[in-house]
């Protein structure tokens, strides 16, 4: 998410390094290499190499969720591993009488992070006192 409103908040001006959002976000260039190259193989984010270069957003934040950068990111979001697909299915599905809490949990989970965008998050952050640096 970090590297996401960081590009969020350069907007269309410019190219931002991976070195500029580990420097301002603290995180080491290495995991946002590792990060970088799922979003850009998804269409989420632009790679331009060369001087000059960097990243920027693909689509505008209003059309980036929360959900679907952290779908992509960090795989399913399901709570327990028996809602994350056929790959983990369990035998007691038919029977297990908990199945209903944790489905109701995860759709309400996907709704409420599907219903938040990166413009939303942005506008958050830029009302934080003290949290009026330029990038």
């Amino acid at each position: 998410m970090r590297i996401m409103i960081e590009l969020a908040t350069s907007g269309d001006r410019e190219y931002v390094t991976l070195k500029e959002v580990s420097e301002n976000q603290g995180i080491s260039e290495k995991y946002l290499e590792s990060i970088i190259k799922i979003l850009v193989k998804d269409g989420m984010v632009f790679g331009l190499r060369g001087k000059g270069g960097g990243y920027k957003l693909a689509k505008s934040p209003e059309e980036c969720t929360v959900g679907s950068i952290l779908k992509l990111t960090e795989g399913s979001l399901a709570p327990v591993a028996c809602l994350e697909g056929d790959r983990n299915g369990c035998d007691r599905a038919g029977n297990c009488v908990t199945l209903p809490v944790w489905k109701e949990l995860s759709d309400l989970i996907d709704n409420y992070l599907e219903g938040i965008t990166l413009a939303n998050v942005v506008s958050q952050t830029e009302e934080i006192p003290g949290n009026d640096y330029i990038i």
